[in-house]
């Protein structure tokens, strides 16, 4: 008999995303969010306006839309985050979680519980979740 699937499991969103997630206001240039991001080792930012998540911005975004398209880096990160924001709530489980992130091409799945981001979710996660089950 093989033993469970660890994505078929009912394990929650809530087990094992990250709960350190670093946030930036819509106005701060491409720049400073760049520099937090190197100085917090993060891959992702969740972009916030009036305390409100509306995008997300990743190092992808970074390397597509100021390198390769030559824009500069002092706009606001508004313009190079990828909007809509695709999110998930903390009850759902992996399965759902793997879904939408393959569905949506997404590697990085902000947890949001009402209006308030809680957490983030990557396919490193979901890989790493697998691999001690």
């Amino acid at each position: 008999m093989n033993p469970p699937d660890p994505i078929q499991q009912k394990t929650s969103v809530r087990e094992i995303m990250n709960r350190f997630v670093v946030s930036v206001d819509s106005f701060v240039t491409a720049n400073d969010a760049a520099k937090i991001m190197e100085d917090t080792g993060v891959g992702a930012m969740i972009v916030l306006e009036n305390k409100l998540p509306i995008g997300i911005v990743t190092d992808r975004d970074f390397a597509i839309k100021i390198v390769a398209h030559s824009n500069s880096n002092d706009i606001p990160v508004k313009q190079i985050m990828s909007t809509p924001l695709i999110s998930i709530d903390s009850d759902s489980d992996l399965w759902t979680a793997s879904d939408l992130m393959s569905t949506r091409k997404v590697r990085k799945l902000p947890v949001i519980d009402d209006d308030n981001v809680v957490g983030i979710i990557t396919t490193s996660d979901l890989v790493q979740h697998i691999a001690d089950h």
